[in-house]
């Protein structure tokens, strides 16, 4: 059809397979236009090094190796001899080398009998023509079934790469006849540095350089902690427990993409542990943040009636992203389908973005009433933790438009090598925000001067929404109590300004 080409090179180039080893268990050739397809994989891979010896399949090198490629077919259909069935391997920039239309008509992957009549192709061959901007591509290898073989198997071939680039492969046949055909077998992509796929080898650098960065915010943390520990909060537990998910979370994600880098194959175990911790630990932090906005452990001892309401939503986050997650790390991602990926993508966009309001409503509702009550340092620390959230909201909003900018001006993914960015940017944006955190309620020996005070914070139980079940007392505040009947000779404006010079002091 017109957009074959087109349609195999988008599924090929947005859901790449997660293995530098990708195997074929009997998969079925699945028709495409005028064409039985199976797409055998698609790889950035960086050109290997000088091999100034001349010696090939070793440390350096960068190559492509189809191993024990075997195609069978029914024995019911096995008697007759069939046309070739081709395996293709091509760069990026070589696409419109494949495919070709007569007379300016509907383009095609086979060759027709109208292009046969002019002599450009064979029937039922794949129509390719060589690049001319790499000499020598694109690399088509082919084997047919005699009569009554039922299995036929394709030499081992090896590919060296000399050219940095995003290559494809697909396995390719025209015959009509040949119904039920299904590949076996698996091929070898590998980089210079190792088995890990090309835009995502610099993750594995970029973990260990954020794994030394939790450990450097996990040294300051835990110094404090232990320190001041008679001090602590409840928040700052909490915080706590954050930073040693973060840093197993850094540690997994280094010893995954080594493990993959060094075997070819994806630890599952690994995998699954680095996922399951990610999704714990933004669940946790998103739970905190809104607590923390809603006043709990610094004006409001309990959340009261909404604790129920934010465990089912950080529960449902939690199985909306695990799911997204496992899809795509640990399963195939080059089979999830863009339809399919949208319907897991979606419930958790819409769940942080209710997130998002809800904090910013409860933080505008705990800013009114720490102003109304005049407790100057807490609202001092929470414009500040105000400022810093919606500055990461607003970083947050302008990548999201840039991701979907970069996405719809790749479709062929040919910016591969820069497309590690992306989700490196996201755990940075958290780690700073994790760091802003850190500094605001680092735990200090007056950290209970900023945490609930019994009566000073009473009035907070009782949200202006009517969310909480707990009545207000009508004690005043003891910031602000004035002074007692012995010293009533200095008057409440004494009383007030008091209040708020020990207020400044902890600042």
């Amino acid at each position: 059809m017109p957009k074959l080409r087109n349609t195999l090179l988008f599924f090929c180039f947005v859901f790449f397979s997660e293995a530098s080893v990708h195997e074929y268990n009997g998969q079925k050739f699945v028709s495409k236009g005028n064409a039985f397809v199976v797409h055998g994989g698609s790889e950035g891979i960086y050109s290997s090094f000088a091999d100034t010896h001349n010696v090939t399949a070793i440390a350096g090198d960068s190559f492509v190796r189809l191993e024990k490629i075997t195609f069978r077919r029914p024995k019911e259909s096995s008697n007759f001899s069939s046309h070739s069935i081709q395996a293709i391997v091509f760069e990026v920039e070589d696409r419109e080398a494949i495919g070709g239309s007569a007379y300016g008509g509907q383009r095609a992957v086979c060759c027709t009998a109208d292009l046969a009549k002019l002599g450009v192709c064979s029937e039922g061959e794949i129509i390719h023509r060589p690049s001319t901007k790499n000499p020598g591509w694109p690399k088509v290898f082919g084997v047919s079934f005699s009569e009554d073989d039922e299995v036929t198997t394709l030499p081992l071939k090896s590919i060296q790469i000399t050219k940095t680039g995003m290559y494809n492969l697909y396995f390719i046949h025209c015959d009509l006849n040949l119904k039920d055909l299904t590949v076996e077998g698996k091929t070898v992509w590998k980089n210079p540095t190792g088995y890990l796929p090309g835009r995502m080898a610099p993750l594995m650098n970029f973990y260990g350089f954020m794994s030394l960065a939790f450990v450097i915010l996990g040294i300051f943390w835990f110094l404090q902690y232990a320190r001041f520990w008679r001090e602590v909060l409840p928040l700052q537990n909490c915080i706590t427990l954050v930073i040693t998910l973060g840093m197993l979370e850094m540690a997994l994600w280094y010893f995954d993409y080594a493990e993959f880098n060094d075997s070819g194959t994806r630890p599952v175990g690994i995998t699954m542990w680095a996922v399951t911790l990610n999704t714990i630990k933004r669940t946790i932090a998103r739970i905190i943040i809104l607590m923390v906005s809603m006043g709990y452990g610094v004006v409001r001892p309990t959340l009261g009636g909404l604790t129920s309401k934010v465990t089912m939503l950080g529960a449902t986050f939690f199985l909306a992203s695990e799911i997204l997650e496992l899809v795509e790390n640990v399963g195939a991602v080059s089979d999830l389908s863009g339809k399919a990926r949208l319907f897991l993508v979606l419930p958790v966009a819409i769940l942080d973005a209710f997130f998002i309001l809800w904090i910013f409503t409860s933080l505008s509702s705990t800013l009114n009433k720490l102003q109304a009550r005049r407790m100057v340092a807490k609202l001092d620390i929470y414009r500040k933790f105000t400022n810093a959230l919606a500055v990461a909201v607003i970083v947050s909003v302008g990548w999201i438009c840039y991701e979907i900018y970069f996405k719809a001006n790749d479709v062929y993914n040919e910016q591969w090598q820069n497309a590690w960015i992306i989700p490196a940017f996201w755990q940075i944006l958290s780690f700073s925000l994790l760091c802003v955190i850190c500094v605001l309620w680092a735990p200090s020996q007056n950290s209970t001067r900023y945490g609930y005070s019994g009566e000073a914070n009473e009035d907070f139980d009782k949200d202006d929404t009517n969310l909480t079940l707990i009545k207000p007392s009508p004690t005043p505040s003891k910031e602000f109590r004035t002074a007692p009947e012995t010293r009533t000779v200095q008057g409440s404006n004494g009383a007030s300004s008091n209040g708020d010079l020990e207020e400044d002091k902890t600042e």
